[in-house]
C-alpha cells in the first residue's frame, strides 16, 4: 500500500507543470503595434518573463514569443506588462557581496516590467531570484528607476541610499503630499502603490491598479480527525537469540490533528506551509515460542503521543471548487503520553521499555473542496520509538485516512 502511495505521489509530481497548465483570456502587442486577443498561459510570474507562451483558441497547440518580438501583453482584470529599455541597477542586497559605494551601478537592459499602477504617474515592478526594483514615469517624464541600494559604511556598517524619496518629492509634487508622508513611504509595493494612488487622486486622475487574482485568506485552521492503521515492530542487536524480537500486528487506533496552513502569496497560491499537532495511539500485544523451550513468551506495548509534524503542501486545482494536493512532512518533537513497553525473554526474565520517538517523515495524498473539506491518505515511512536506547530498535509503520474541516 505504501508503495502505490510512494508511486501516485511521484505520478502527480511528474505531471504537475501539464495538469497546472491554465491558459486564461488576454492580449499581446507585437512589435507593429498590433493587438491580438489571445489565451496566455498564467504563471503568476515570481520574476518578470522573458517570454510567454500563448494560443488563439483552446485546441490550438502553445506557441511561445519572446520579449524580443512583443512591446506588451496582459491577462484581463490581473496583470500588464510593458517592454522598457531602462538603467536598472542590480546591486546585491546580500552583506557578503555588498560593496562599499553608495550610487547604483546601472546597466542597460531590455525587461518586461510589472505595471503595478497607471495614470499621471505610472509604477513598475521589476523582480529576480535576488532582486527587486521600481520604475515610475509620469506624463511628462521618461520612465527611470526609483533608486534605493544597500551598502557597507567605511566602519563595515550597513546604510542604504534612498534616493527615491528625493526622485518622488521632485516629479510628484502635490498640495497634499508634504515631505513628512514622504519619510514614510518604503521600498516596497504596497507602500509605493499606496503613494502613487493619493498622487493620482490629488491630480485628478483616473488610475488602474493591476493586481493578480490572489486568493485574499492565506491562513487556515483544520480540525483532521482520522483513523490509523499501524504496525511495530522491535529487534535487539546485542541478543544472539531471537526472542526478544517482536512484529506487532497491524491495528486500527484513531487520530486527532488541528492543522494551521500559511497560503504562500505566490504561483497562484498553490505553495503552503503547514504544521499540525496529533494526538495517536497504538496497542498491541504479541507472543510467540521459546525458541528452547517452546513455552509462551508475551510481549506488549502501549504507545500514544502528541507530535509536531511541519511540511509543505502543493494543490492542484481541478476548478474552482476542486483541488489535489500532495504533502511531505517531517515531524521534529513528538510528545509521548503514555509510553510502556513489555517484552519477555523467558519464564523468568523480562524486559520492560520506554518508548520515545525523535520524529519521522510523512508523504500525503489529498482532495480538498470549497476551500472548506478534505479527504488525505497518509503514510509513515517509518520512525524508532526506541530512540533512548543504544541496543533496541524498532520501526513503527502507519498509514491514515483523515478528515479535515476548515474551521478559519
Amino acid at each position: 500500500m505504501k508503495n502505490n502511495l510512494l508511486a501516485y505521489l511521484l505520478f502527480f509530481l511528474s505531471v504537475q507543470t501539464y495538469a497546472q497548465i491554465t491558459f486564461e483570456k488576454g492580449y499581446f502587442i507585437d512589435n507593429n503595434d498590433k493587438k491580438t486577443t489571445c489565451l496566455i498561459k498564467n504563471v503568476e510570474w515570481s520574476n518578470n518573463p522573458s517570454e510567454i507562451q500563448y494560443k488563439l483558441d483552446e485546441q490550438d497547440q502553445p506557441v511561445n514569443i519572446s520579449i524580443q518580438q512583443i512591446k506588451a501583453f496582459g491577462i484581463d482584470n490581473q496583470s500588464k506588462y510593458e517592454r522598457f529599455t531602462v538603467d536598472i541597477d542590480k546591486s546585491s542586497q546580500a552583506i557578503r557581496e555588498m560593496g562599499y559605494d553608495k550610487n547604483p551601478q546601472f546597466k542597460k537592459e531590455t525587461l518586461l516590467l510589472k505595471v503595478l499602477i497607471e495614470g499621471k504617474a505610472s509604477l513598475y515592478g521589476y523582480n529576480s531570484s535576488s532582486t527587486t526594483r521600481f520604475f515610475f514615469k509620469t506624463d511628462s517624464l521618461p520612465i527611470n528607476q526609483l533608486i534605493y541600494k544597500s551598502y557597507k559604511t567605511a566602519e563595515e556598517q550597513i546604510a542604504q541610499n534612498k534616493q527615491y524619496k528625493q526622485q518622488l518629492w521632485m516629479a510628484l509634487k502635490c498640495d497634499n503630499i508634504t515631505i513628512n508622508d514622504l519619510e514614510k513611504v518604503d521600498y516596497r509595493e504596497k507602500s509605493l502603490l499606496k503613494f502613487f494612488t493619493r498622487y493620482n487622486q490629488c491630480n485628478n486622475s483616473e488610475s488602474v491598479t493591476f493586481n493578480s487574482d490572489v486568493k485574499k485568506d492565506l491562513f487556515n485552521l483544520n480540525i483532521r480527525p482520522g483513523i490509523t492503521s499501524s504496525s511495530l515492530s522491535i529487534t535487539n542487536s546485542e541478543m544472539s537469540t531471537p526472542d526478544y524480537n517482536r512484529d506487532f500486528d497491524n491495528k486500527i487506533g484513531f487520530r486527532l490533528g488541528l492543522e494551521a496552513e500559511i497560503i504562500l502569496p505566490f504561483n497562484k497560491n498553490k505553495w503552503a506551509l503547514i504544521i499540525e499537532p496529533t494526538y495517536f495511539s497504538y496497542k498491541a500485544e504479541k507472543s510467540r515460542a521459546d525458541s528452547r523451550t517452546n513455552e509462551e513468551l508475551k510481549g506488549s506495548i502501549e504507545y500514544s503521543a502528541i507530535e509536531l509534524p511541519f511540511g509543505v503542501r502543493y494543490y492542484m486545482f481541478l476548478n474552482n471548487d476542486s483541488s489535489i494536493f500532495v504533502n511531505a512532512q517531517a515531524s521534529v518533537v513528538e510528545i509521548p503520553m503514555k509510553s510502556e513497553a513489555y517484552v519477555e525473554y523467558s519464564s523468568q526474565r523480562n524486559v520492560n521499555l520506554e518508548p520515545k520517538a525523535k520524529g519521522g517523515f510523512s508523504l500525503g495524498l489529498g482532495y480538498k473542496y470549497k476551500q472548506k473539506y478534505s479527504v488525505e491518505f497518509r503514510t509513515g515511512l517509518g520512525k524508532n520509538v526506541l530512540e533512548n536506547y543504544r541496543d533496541w530498535k524498532s520501526n513503527y509503520k502507519s498509514l491514515s485516512l483523515t478528515f479535515g474541516y476548515s474551521i478559519l
